[in-house]
C-alpha cells in the first residue's frame, strides 16, 4: 500500500487530496469519492496529478504548505 498526495485543480483553486492506495491507478479512482465526501457538491476537476508517492510504514507522513499569513 502506498499513501499518494495528489493535486487537484478545480475551476477556483488548487487543493491536495491524500490517499491511500494498492495502484497509482487506484488513487486517480479515489480521487472522486473523496471529493464527494468532502465537498457539499463535486466540483469539476481541471486536472488530477501525482505529487509525492511513499509506501506506508509507521510515520509516513506529509506536510502541506497553505498561503502565507
Amino acid at each position: 500500500m502506498y499513501l499518494y498526495k495528489l493535486e487537484v485543480e478545480l475551476p477556483d483553486q488548487l487543493t491536495y487530496f491524500v490517499v491511500i492506495a494498492e495502484t497509482d491507478e487506484k488513487a486517480f479512482e479515489y480521487v472522486e469519492p473523496v471529493a464527494a465526501k468532502y465537498y457539499i457538491a463535486t466540483p469539476e476537476m481541471k486536472s488530477v496529478a501525482i505529487v509525492e508517492k511513499k509506501r506506508m510504514e509507521k510515520g509516513t507522513g506529509y506536510v502541506i504548505e497553505t498561503g502565507k499569513i
